[in-house]
């Protein structure tokens, strides 16, 4: 019966969803550094809200900085509809092929051919990367595909790519929750010798929080990692609060956790090189924070911003004081954590709706 419900209501919105207009969105750049710049930001994952996350970081590089962005997400074919549970469709990707800048956030994604050479081949040409959270394992698709090379943990014939996409490209794969999920938050620490880095610039100790724990990687990170970030396991000094899109975190939490998990600490940023075989050297930056409540700290955005402008060949135009990282419009992002496939269709989310209010 439910099965039945389910068909009955997809069939009911997938019209108005159609009718909706592209399944991406994009908000033109104006005035600024970032001006005639294309930047892609690829939403797509279960738990960590991308489609929310993403699309407001699109605005804030469009509005603020002048750079033209263009959000993708995962649809449902069957709908239409915005469906992160959907792990084998992200329209758009084409948009890469003459784009400045790729941001990622998406987890265990299983694309068809068509979509996932729009990537291969961007990464071929070497441009630049930046990965977010669940994209050190954003790809899962099965040993006997083509893009097997891309899993997380991908123990194949090709060894250049051992441990898949995000060991090779980011600098790790999907490894641990280091700190306590939902329980313990994160607090961003500059590490020792990145205190001159432009991505840093008018970030403090503490200015970078977020209620998402610190993920474990292996140390030290491979190849000419350089950590920028170090993450700081914190707990939460108040009560769990199942309502609070914190889960009752706060950035006030000042305790830090005793023992090895801050002894050593975790980076939670860090920049790299990279190359698949047959390509380019391109430059990536890597951050293990970035769900759509992280966003809400502005450091948190600041950070980003700025690896955006470090990335597309612009740090020197980043501020002394920081860039300005202001939010666009009526930001409430949600709780991250996993929904069943039902949310999804009573949520009826289309790309449109993260359009940018008219003034």
């Amino acid at each position: 019966m439910k099965r039945v419900w389910l068909s009955a209501l997809a069939l009911l919105v997938c019209g108005a969803a159609a009718a909706a207009g592209n399944p991406w969105v994009v908000y033109e750049g104006g005035d600024g550094p970032g001006k005639g710049k294309k930047v892609v930001l690829i939403s797509g994952d279960e738990e960590y809200r991308s489609e929310e996350g993403l699309p407001q970081l699109g605005k804030i590089l469009s509005q603020r900085h002048g750079f033209t962005c263009t959000v993708l997400f995962a649809i449902n074919p069957e709908t239409g509809l915005v469906d992160s549970n959907y792990t084998k469709n992200i329209p758009g990707l084409e948009a890469l092929d003459d784009a400045d800048l790729m941001i990622i956030l998406t987890r265990f994604r299983d694309l068809p051919d068509d979509q996932m050479t729009h990537i291969d081949n961007y990464l071929k040409s070497g441009r630049p990367v930046i990965g977010m959270r669940t994209s050190t394992h954003a790809f899962n698709p099965p040993a006997d595909s083509p893009w097997a090379r891309y899993a997380n943990g991908y123990a194949g014939a090709e060894e250049a790519w051992e441990d898949g996409f995000g060991r090779l490209v980011l600098g790790e794969k999907w490894i641990s929750h280091h700190g306590r999920h939902k329980e313990e938050s994160t607090v961003g620490l500059i590490a020792a010798d990145a205190k001159d880095s432009p991505i840093l610039r008018g970030i403090q100790d503490g200015d970078i929080w977020g209620s998402t724990d610190v993920y474990g990687v292996r140390l030290p990170l491979p190849g000419d990692c350089q950590p920028l970030v170090m993450g700081q396991v914190t707990q939460r000094e108040g009560d769990f609060d199942n309502d609070d899109v914190f889960y009752g975190m706060r950035p006030t939490d000042s305790k830090a956790v005793r023992g090895m998990r801050n002894n050593p600490m975790m980076p939670v940023a860090w920049t790299k090189t990279y190359q698949i075989p047959g390509g380019e050297t391109g430059k990536v930056f890597t951050t293990t924070m970035g769900a759509s409540a992280d966003l809400l700290s502005e450091g948190v955005r600041r950070l980003l911003v700025q690896a955006v402008y470090w990335a597309v060949g612009l740090k020197d135009a980043i501020p002394e004081n920081g860039a300005d990282v202001a939010l666009v419009g009526d930001y409430k992002p949600s709780q991250y954590g996993f929904h069943d496939d039902a949310h999804w269709l009573e949520r009826k989310m289309t790309p449109a709706e993260h359009e940018l209010a008219a003034e």
